[in-house]
């Protein structure tokens, strides 16, 4: 897959779910991991985070949304579910992109939605767990941009394909 992406969460009011977001987007293969306003929960979310992401990638942690600092062209995604927010499968992804979500028994502050470049919501009748919308946002991701062929119209897999094998130059006259 070309390009990177990062994931953050912002006021996380459960330590244990921003340990399991941050698991999810290491599994994921993010290049970093964050936390607006989450630093009192920070050692808490240890206890889930059993991949031990923060000895494996940089982990930010930002005490204000003006504080957060992402890499030049890197767009900022927030996942939330709002009116105007995009849905998820219709939704081309940033090559280099850093996935923001709120707090469970809350929403992304005004001032982080102000900073975003794109708003997304999954497609669902209400919100679901923090890491739940975290893996699914990036196994979207995956499939937008992880270079797979175009699923088969009949159930199943895709058909097995030869290997091209090259035969002797043409002459051309």
């Amino acid at each position: 897959m070309k390009g990177y992406f990062a994931v953050g969460v912002e006021g996380a009011s459960k330590a244990r779910n921003l340990g399991a977001v941050m698991r999810t987007a290491h599994a994921f293969g993010a290049s970093f991991v964050f936390s607006v306003k989450a630093e009192d929960r920070a050692q808490e979310m240890f206890q889930t985070d059993t991949a031990k992401t923060a000895l494996n990638l940089p982990y930010y942690s930002w005490n204000r949304v003006d504080e957060l600092l992402l890499p030049k062209g890197c767009q900022l995604v927030g996942v939330e579910l709002t009116e105007d927010s995009v849905e998820l499968p219709t939704f081309r992804h940033p090559r280099a992109a850093a996935y923001v979500m709120g707090p469970e028994r809350g929403s992304l502050s005004p001032d982080m939605l102000a900073r975003c470049a794109h708003v997304v919501k999954i497609p669902t009748k209400f919100c679901v767990n923090l890491s739940v919308a975290c893996a699914v946002a990036l196994y979207d991701r995956q499939l937008n941009l992880g270079g797979y062929p175009e699923r088969p119209i009949m159930p199943g897999g895709p058909k097995e394909t030869k290997e091209h094998v090259w035969g002797p130059p043409k002459k051309r006259t």
